[in-house]
């Protein structure tokens, strides 16, 4: 829009805010056609991916299983004509009895960051910017605080007299982002995975800002494969292709861990740092490892309550 032409101005619609389809409906029935697609279009200009049906779509938990379905194959329709690539969406649920905790072991972490390649690559990530919802910060030994980590470093590891902390998403208990989102597009499901509906996102990024462990990421472009390189297997609400403008972020790799595998990041690790599983299974190394060892979360005096542990070996 021409910024000395208006914007159309939009009816009061006395709907709730996650009623986004009433609300242009309405739009759309006041304007006019035209007017309603000249008054839309700031509000989509910046995802130029997302078709009117993905804008249009209803919360992810409201569609029914057959909408669902209906959806994933959009979705992967669009996928392929995009990206010239046959990718699966898939929906896998949270078990009953599932908790999901993970912990790491700081005492043989080397700061060799397979862990965030691998997420990069699993997740389907922008590559020109080469994003990944891990960063790896070195740290003096005798300090905990990420804060005062570098997270830049470009030399060989692991360097004396230093330990690294790789943070990503806590998973939080108590999670802030969730409360955050004015339009619920962003919530705790019931293995305590925090995942986001793209297609609900409106991008402004409060749950970024909400997040003390900065472990959202904004989608500023949209998002550039190689297609030889996009993995195929895909989660609706994890390592899909995400639209520009939409926020992420981790999410145990819900698509793997719910099917009875491991994150990706787990398995790359070279020296066997990381532990992950139902925390809620007396019998799990998880398990094991908090009742165990002594762990410790991120910024506790918060109240957060992350499920994601640290330790070091004594």
């Amino acid at each position: 829009m021409n910024e000395s032409q208006p914007m159309p101005e939009l009816p009061i619609v006395s709907e709730q805010p996650s009623s986004r389809r009433g609300f242009l409906k309405a739009c759309g029935a006041t304007l006019g056609l035209a007017a309603w697609a000249t008054a839309l279009r700031p509000l989509t200009e910046w995802s130029e991916d997302l078709n009117v049906d993905e804008f249009l779509q209803k919360h992810y938990r409201e569609l029914t299983p057959e909408q669902k379905q209906a959806v994933f194959r959009r979705l992967e329709d669009e996928t392929r004509d995009e990206h010239g690539v046959d990718v699966t969406i898939s929906d896998p649920q949270a078990t009953p009895g599932v908790q999901f905790a993970y912990a790491l072991n700081l005492s043989i972490c080397i700061g060799c960051r397979k862990c965030a390649e691998a997420c990069h690559v699993e997740n389907n990530h922008n590559r020109e910017t080469n994003e990944s919802y891990i960063r790896v910060f070195e740290m003096e030994m005798g300090g905990i605080d990420f804060e005062q980590g570098d997270a830049t470093y470009d030399h060989p590891v692991p360097q004396p007299g230093k330990f690294y902390m790789p943070v990503q998403c806590q998973q939080c208990e108590n999670p802030p982002c969730v409360s955050a989102c004015p339009i619920e597009a962003t919530w705790q499901e019931d293995d305590g995975i925090v995942v986001v509906d793209y297609n609900w996102c409106i991008g402004c990024r409060y749950c970024e800002a909400a997040c003390p462990y900065h472990a959202r990421r904004f989608n500023w472009e949209k998002p550039t494969i190689p297609a030889e390189e996009i993995n195929p297997n895909q989660g609706y609400l994890s390592n899909r292709i995400r639209p520009q403008g939409a926020m992420e972020k981790c999410t145990f790799c819900l698509h793997r861990t719910r099917e009875g595998r491991m994150p990706a990041c787990l398995e790359a690790c070279p020296t066997g740092a990381r532990v992950f599983g139902n925390i809620l299974d007396p019998d799990s190394e998880i398990r094991w490892v908090v009742e165990n060892k002594r762990t410790f979360v991120l910024k506790e005096e918060l109240g957060t309550k992350p499920r994601f542990y640290y330790f070091f070996d004594e």
